[in-house]
């Protein structure tokens, strides 16, 4: 990574920073160029060297928090792993706990945009990965609507634990997605059903 690359790089983290920031205390849609720059400690030039406006910040931030949720799914292989199922949900709870982006998403109407983006994301993902594994089509639509299953259950529950201003443990939370994961989901597409 040459120079240039890195100074981009730390600008789009401290943009993103100070984005995540306001929404804690602004309203997404009050939230401006002017906001942005004063809290991240740059020049309105070097903003907008990297978006356009809001709606492009606003749309780079779902693309960055949906990239980051595939990272952590990346590292989740499904095995009848109570632990393992656990720790993964832990670790997207702990993500949505810490991302006051993902968090207010979760509690406003823009958020069904977004969950749909990353619904499908994740759809062609799983679709990709098992498309080899099996061979017959009305085996791969069953798998892919257990997953699109398994994905809204998950954020169902992400988002009621947002509404509730995460009262519960994270560590409760993760058990109740650990065990629909592994009651509901994993015996169909271990093939036990």
């Amino acid at each position: 990574m040459n120079e240039s690359d890195e100074r981009y790089s730390t600008v789009e983290e401290a943009i993103f920073d100070a984005f995540f920031l306001l929404i804690k205390d602004k309203d997404l849609e009050k939230i401006t160029v002017s906001d942005v720059i004063k809290k991240a400690g740059i020049v309105r030039s070097t903003f907008y060297n990297h978006y356009e406006n809001i709606p492009a910040l606003l749309t780079a931030a779902e693309d960055k928090t949906i990239n980051d949720i595939f990272k952590i799914m990346e590292s989740f292989h499904p095995k009848n792993d109570h632990d393992m199922c656990h720790s993964y949900y832990l670790a997207i709870c702990n993500y949505t706990k810490k991302n006051p982006f993902l968090a207010n998403l979760l509690e406003t109407p823009r958020g069904d945009a977004f969950f749909e983006k990353a619904i499908t994301m994740f759809h062609k993902y799983v679709t990709d990965v098992t498309s080899a594994s099996m061979s017959q089509p009305k085996e791969r639509t069953e798998f892919s609507y257990m997953i699109a299953g398994a994905i809204g259950s998950t954020l169902g529950v992400l988002h009621k634990w947002t509404a509730e201003g995460f009262s519960t443990p994270a560590e409760e939370v993760a058990d109740v997605l650990a065990k629909i994961f592994l009651s509901g989901i994993l015996p169909y597409i271990s093939g036990n059903h």
